[in-house]
């Protein structure tokens, strides 16, 4: 299952008219601790961010999944799923909220590509909402990240 973390960065921003100020934005990372997420989006943000910035808060989320579609998606949605289940132990029907992003250019869209991903699933649900988020990037966990101090088997004589 993977865990993911919504980190909070101040930095400093060039706006349309030249003028610089201090933005905090969010992002998206999957990690196995707090830790592993601080790690993660200080090494993005070195990368990525020029001058000075500060992590302000990492918090975990409740997201089940991420559905990224490549391409010209400017943004990203939070999709509540709700369906209905049976209790094993009282066999009293439950209801069940999961929640998942979705990347798209509009509301319509994310509907869609949510439905979409829902499909294979063997029970009715319904996308009771769907809200806009204000993330900038998604960092999801790439296994070829390895850390510095280990190397893989195969490298290994």
């Amino acid at each position: 299952m993977k865990i993911w973390y919504t980190c909070k960065v101040k930095h400093s921003k060039e706006n349309e008219e030249g003028i610089v100020k201090q933005v905090t934005e969010a992002y998206l990372v999957d990690a196995v601790s707090y830790t592993e997420a601080e790690t993660r989006i200080y090494k993005v943000m070195e990368r990525d961010v020029s001058g000075e910035f500060q992590v302000t808060s990492i918090a975990k989320t409740n997201l089940e999944e991420v559905l990224n579609y490549e391409g010209e998606n400017d943004y990203w949605f939070k999709c509540k799923i709700s369906y209905s289940t049976l209790d094993g132990d009282s066999e009293k029907e439950i209801k069940v909220n999961t929640y998942q992003l979705v990347s798209a250019e509009d509301l319509r869209q994310a509907f869609d590509r949510a439905t979409a991903g829902l499909n294979a699933m063997l029970v009715p649900f319904e996308i009771s909402s769907i809200v806009k988020t204000n993330y900038v990037e998604v960092y999801p966990y790439v296994a070829d990240e390895l850390p510095s101090n280990l190397k893989p088997i195969s490298g290994i004589d």
